[in-house]
Parts: C-alpha cells; structure tokens; sequence
C-alpha cells in the first residue's frame, strides 16, 4: 500500500514527499496514525516509535491533554488574527521556566524562529557576518546552508544567493581556537548561532566547559550568542540546554517539542533585543498564524504537563536512553564492530566507527552504508529510527519498559544482520 502510494505522491508532489528527510529507498512507509510510543502504517504494522517526529512529539503520539485542549480550542475558532489571552500566558510560561529570559516572540517554525533572531543580532550589534558551526541545521534559508546538518548534507543547494552566504562563517564544533583565530580576523560579525547539543550530525554533545568559553567569548567581543534550541529545547530540561548546562545566551529559539509536534515556534530573550521586533522596534517579523489560537493551545497543554511530571519525566528519559545505549553498546561488542555512542538525556545516536564522534568531520567518517542496513533490519522488525544516519533518535514520555526490552532484542537480532552484510 505505501508503495502505491508513493507512486501517486511523485507524480504530484516532487520527489514524492514534502520534506526531504522523509524519503529513503524504495520508498517511505506511509503512517496511518500514532499512539504513544508507536506509529500503525498503512500495512497495519506497530512500530516503536524513535524518530518521534525528529524530537517533536516528547509526550507521545496523540497525547491525551494535548489533544483535548486542541479540540475544545477548535470549537472556538482557529484563527483570528488578533491578540488572545492564551499568547500571553504561553509567554509567561515560557518566561517563568527559562532562566534570565524576559521576553517571547511567537512564531511557527524553527527555521523562522532563526531567520529572524539572526536578524535581530543584526540589527542590535550593526555588523553583518554571522558564525555557525559545521554540521549544525538552522533552517532551510540562504544564510544557513552553509555547511548544514540534517539532510540538507546530502544535497547540493542550488538557488541560494551566494551574496548572502558569504557573509556565513563555518567553524567546526569544540574548538575553540579555531573560534578564537576567526575571531581575530574578523571585526565585523555580529552573533554566533550554535545548537548547544548537536542534534542535526548524529548527535555530538559539547566537550567540557565548551559552551562555557563560548559565552565567555561572546561576551567579551560584544557578539550575541545564540542557542538555536529548537530540537534540545524541552528535551534536557524544562529550560533546555541553557538550563541543563548553566549557560545563559542572549537569544534562544524553541520550536519542536514545544507543542508535542504542533507547528510552533518561539524567539525568548533579552529585553534590550527582543523590543528591536516591530511594532515597536525596526526589525520587521509579520505572520498570519504567529500564535494562532490551535498550536498555543497544544503549546499550553504541553508545557503545563511537562512541568507538572518533570520529577518524573526527565529522570525517566534518561534511564531509558542509558539502558538503550548500554544494551546496543554490549551487542556492538559482542559483534566486534568498529563503533561510537552518544546519548544525553532523551537523545542518542550510534556510529559504525571507532573514532570519537566530536564533530561533523568525525562524523562523516562513520559507515553509512551499514547504518542504512541497519534502519531497514530494524524496520521490518518493528523499530523505527530516522533514516539517515545525520539524525537522532529520541524517546518519549510514552515510552515504558516493554519498549526498551523488545528494542534491545531487536538492535541484537538486526545488528547480527549487519555484521553478516558487513561480511
């Protein structure tokens, strides 16, 4: 059935799916619904769900509280494009939670929540050039597809405007002298864009006191830190990254796990900054569904839940994502593959190499081809990771002890398959 399907959706939409991350060969699997920690296919098959809508869905498919909320929003009205009460409570929520932050701009998708906080770094220090890090995904706009993570590594980019890319530097990931020299040779940049926790090559965690020299850095030559939260937001702590490691940034962005998987995204930051957004500042951000009524709902509900069992919750994810790891890292040894590991909190990721995973280079070095194997080993056994080996794989609330175990069992029946592949 997905396979028919398939057929139709590339005569009607390019490439047959409206995200490139969504296709791999043959075809994709065609999702029916999703419950919990499971997607059913269109085939009928349960899978235990690891992709979770790339890190969105930290709650589970269908959550109860949040779909409830959606429904009794609906009932009132989709959209109006006026202000409504439950903005500003979002806001304050979002406020109350993320340490030193002191004001929200609502938004609905990452890639705007970047765009327009690069735009802000702009327009606060009056320098052009921005810095981002090899590996790292923003968005899909000119300036930060330079050396992007994601699936946008795998294409080339045409269309984009050379003009504005080059005002891009591309450093690499934990090092900071290299940051440091281009600092040096450079008077004119204006912020640093970083995901605290790389989750867009894999997953690469920073090393220690990184983030730190980072902030440090920034502060020192007056260039506005940026943490491009918006897959870690939610997913290491309640206040995120920023939380989770000490680290205060000048700007944050959230979008994903925000909303358990409803388009919404956010800008919070310093007051100083964020009053430069029109009306009231110059910095120009318009859009119809900024904060429209059906995903601040989703977005109260989630945030609220997380908050009320987040003794619970993150303790949880983390003993799931170590006893995950330490299942698949016993049978990658009893397999002799060559092979690397990182897990922080809910995320983890592994690697056919025996480098250390610290960076997109080291990253890129690992075997893909038996990556690939083993997604379709793993799939046809009722697992489901992302695709590509550039993702991660993420763990939801949702998730309980039967879902580890049968998982284990099945990364120890599927790897077997890939070391007789490898053979």
């Amino acid at each position: 059935m997905s396979s028919s399907l398939f057929n139709r959706a590339k005569e009607i939409i390019p490439g047959g799916v409206n995200s490139p991350v969504r296709f791999y060969e043959p075809f994709p699997f065609f999702a029916s619904c999703g419950k919990g920690s499971k997607i059913i296919t269109k085939e009928h098959d349960t899978l235990i769900d690891y992709c979770l809508g790339y890190g969105a869905v930290i709650l589970g498919h269908a959550y109860f509280d949040v779909i409830s909320a959606v429904k009794s929003q609906l009932d009132k009205g989709n959209i109006f494009c006026v202000p409504t009460e439950n903005e500003v409570k979002l806001a304050e929520l979002l406020i109350e939670m993320i340490p030193n932050m002191e004001m929200v701009r609502l938004m609905n998708t990452g890639s705007e929540a970047t765009m327009h906080s690069i735009r802000l770094a702009r327009a606060f220090t009056k320098k052009k050039k921005i810095i981002k890090f090899d590996g790292c995904y923003h968005g899909a706009y000119d300036y930060v597809l330079v050396n992007p993570g994601s699936s946008a590594s795998a294409f080339t980019h045409h269309g984009n405007l050379e003009e504005s890319m080059k005002q891009t530097l591309v450093l690499p990931y934990n090092d900071i002298a290299a940051l440091e020299q281009l600092i040096k040779n450079n008077n004119d940049i204006s912020c640093i864009i970083v995901e605290p926790v790389l989750a867009n090559m894999g997953l690469i965690i920073p090393e220690e006191d990184y983030l730190n020299k980072l902030r440090r850095i920034t502060e020192r030559e007056d260039i506005v830190l940026i943490f491009d939260e918006v897959v870690t937001g939610f997913r290491l702590s309640l206040g995120g990254a920023s939380e989770y490691f000490g680290i205060v940034p000048d700007i944050m962005t959230l979008a994903k796990s925000m909303a358990n998987g409803f388009p919404l995204s956010a800008i919070v930051g310093k007051k100083k900054i964020m009053e430069l957004f029109s009306p009231k500042g110059t910095v120009f951000q318009g859009s119809t569904y900024a904060g429209n009524p059906i995903s601040v709902s989703a977005g109260i509900a989630t945030i609220e839940k997380l908050s009320e069992v987040k003794n619970e919750l993150y303790p949880k994810l983390s003993r799931y994502s170590d006893t995950l790891t330490s299942g698949i890292k016993d049978h990658m040894k009893d397999l002799k593959f060559k092979f690397s590991v990182n897990n922080i909190s809910s995320m983890f990721q592994l690697y056919f190499t025996d480098e250390e995973i610290k960076n997109a280079s080291s990253a890129k070095k690992s075997n893909q081809v038996l990556y690939k194997k083993l997604f379709h080993e793993l799939l046809k056994s009722g697992v489901f990771i992302p695709p590509s080996q550039f993702e991660t794989c993420f763990i939801s609330y949702s998730h309980d002890d039967e879902d580890i175990d049968k998982t284990i069992e099945v990364f120890a029946k599927a790897l077997k398959k890939v070391k007789d592949f490898e053979n």
